[in-house]
């Protein structure tokens, strides 16, 4: 049974247009095709280790009606600049999950006006969760990290007008 997901899409921008989207906590919610991400609160972060909180609800998902309204703390794992984000997740559980959201970006041919053009991949790996959670995985289908890049690439249009 495979332990991660991924998915590409060619966004028609450059990537520190797509990396900007990426690395705002806001702009984390904005993208969200699940219904889980509700507001973000922090600061962009800067290098590995640094944090910020999601506000979610999990009646989106309707999978565990019983979880409501809860935060949890992103943690960038890797962080770097214009190729690649990644981070895991400290919720209210323990031990924390262990899985890993991220997005990896590089140059993909140009359009046929010239316009920069870059492939984005996002993946979703649990392959190290604690193995008490594992059970729950994919909380995500691949369905929902194709439409975060549809959604993603609308919002970088709109950022980059």
């Amino acid at each position: 049974m495979t332990e991660r997901i991924e998915t590409s899409r060619v966004v028609a921008a450059p990537a520190s247009a797509i990396f900007d989207v990426l690395t705002d906590p806001e702009g984390h919610v904005d993208i969200d095709s699940s219904g889980m991400l509700q507001s973000a609160s922090g600061d962009r972060p800067q290098a590995v280790g640094d944090t910020f909180v999601v506000h979610m609800d999990r009646e989106a998902l309707g999978d565990f009606p019983e979880m409501g309204e809860y935060d949890v703390t992103v943690v960038i794992e890797t962080l770097d600049p214009d190729r690649e984000v990644a981070w895991s997740i400290i919720g209210q559980v323990k031990p924390p999950i262990g899985h890993v959201y991220g997005y990896r970006l590089e140059p993909a041919p140009a359009a046929e006006d010239g316009a920069v053009r870059t492939r984005v991949t996002s993946y979703y790996d649990w392959s190290n969760a604690h193995d008490r959670w594992k059970k729950i995985f994919p909380v995500v289908s691949e369905q929902h990290l194709k439409g975060t890049l549809g959604i993603l690439a609308r919002v970088v249009a709109r950022r980059t007008r």
